[in-house]
């Protein structure tokens, strides 16, 4: 599958449940992250988000960022990494992540970046799990370059929570 065709593919999948879907149902809150999860036609997704506690520039005009994780069991998806930027982004670029010193390049769709791989996703969601805070840069379409600060207290609370709900084994 080409990098698009898979942009696509997450981008459909990843989205918060539409209202056809029925309500998430919250499993839980642990510091500025939150768990969550609901059933699609596909079956029951588990998925968690959090906000930056600091986003660069201040002025930037742009819908509120999003950090999430997203499992799907029954497409055997698990570990879903997505950043949803809150703005649509810079056609044919690149944002980064940064975790405690460890960097990783995202590929950008839209206003949102994920990672190239499964196994990309996977070594995130540990680093994520592990870390203090995730630094993500992205480039607007138009407008200065962004910076969003995630604190990374409570990230793995919330982890357990959706690995739980959906059967995930770490």
């Amino acid at each position: 599958m080409s990098v698009a065709g898979a942009a696509e593919k997450k981008k459909s999948s990843d989205a918060p449940p539409a209202s056809s879907a029925g309500p998430a149902q919250r499993l839980g809150t642990a510091e500025g992250w939150t768990a969550y999860v609901y059933k699609d036609k596909s079956g029951q997704v588990c998925y968690l988000a959090g906000g930056p506690q600091k986003s660069e520039p201040a002025t930037a005009k742009r819908k509120p960022p999003t950090a999430m994780v997203t499992h799907r069991p029954e497409e055997k998806v698990a570990n879903v990494v997505s950043f949803v930027e809150g703005y649509t982004l810079k056609e044919g670029s690149d944002a980064s992540l940064d975790i405690g010193g460890a960097k990783f390049d995202l590929f950008t769709k839209g206003d949102s970046a994920w990672a190239r791989t499964a196994d990309l996703d996977k070594t995130i969601v540990e680093a994520l799990a592990k870390g203090k805070q995730a630094i993500v840069k992205g480039t607007p379409q138009k407008g200065q370059p962004t910076t969003d600060t995630y604190t990374l207290a409570g990230f793995a609370q919330a982890l357990t929570m959706i690995d739980k709900a959906c059967g995930i084994k770490r």
